[in-house]
């Protein structure tokens, strides 16, 4: 990917749109070629750590026993302790919990109850405390780094669809930034596809309220 061409779109994008009265995001969005995502050795499904935020305030979610509780009230946005866990049986108290949050951790030792009680609701939204993302906690002292690094982690899947669409950053973010997210998350997909460059269809870049452009 080229900066200069890089920079030339995100100028055009921001002299084509509209004024509006909130910064808006800007969209990442790859079209993928060539892939069988009923195989599921083929489907997309990474977290990427960017180098920058992306402007948008991600909301994390513990799920801890009394040990952490304490630990994880002063840093996460919410925070549930196993002695709440059974409340949460109620589906519609759960389904709303998931859409209130981007990212759950979770207590090593509490995760089977957590997959019990919660598996239902956040599994299929892709929201269930993942290793991957580092998601695991065990002791007090990762609690706070892990929050700042899930403030700069983007879930890339592509499990039904092939077509990947992440936030790289805001209208007003310095533009440095905006294309060091941009560069290096293309760069990981790359990594994670089969075939590579050649898994890649299309790559546009939008604002919020814009008809994307191709880079």
């Amino acid at each position: 990917m080229d900066k200069k061409n890089i920079s030339e779109i995100l100028k055009k994008l921001k002299e084509d749109s509209k004024k509006r009265n909130f910064s808006q995001t800007i969209d990442l969005i790859v079209t993928l070629k060539d892939l069988n995502l009923k195989n599921p050795e083929e489907q997309v499904d990474f977290f990427v750590t960017l180098h920058h935020q992306t402007g948008k305030k991600i909301s994390v979610c513990a799920f801890v026993g009394a040990e952490l509780a304490d630990e994880c009230k002063k840093v996460c946005d919410e925070t549930i302790t196993q002695a709440q866990f059974n409340s949460f049986k109620d589906k519609k108290k759960a389904k709303a919990l998931a859409r209130k949050h981007d990212f759950f951790i979770a207590q090593g030792d509490l995760m089977n109850k957590v997959a019990t009680v919660f598996g239902r609701t956040l599994g299929p939204v892709g929201k269930m405390p993942n290793p991957k993302a580092g998601a695991i906690i065990v002791a007090k002292p990762q609690i706070k780094p892990l929050y700042e690094k899930l403030q700069k982690t983007t879930h890339i899947t592509a499990k039904k669809q092939p077509v990947i669409h992440s936030i790289v950053g805001k209208e007003d973010q310095p533009e440095k930034q905006i294309i060091d997210n941009i560069i290096y998350l293309y760069n990981q997909l790359i990594h994670h596809l089969p075939k590579e460059k050649n898994n890649i269809n299309k790559t546009l870049l939008k604002l919020t309220m814009s008809k994307p452009i191709n880079i």
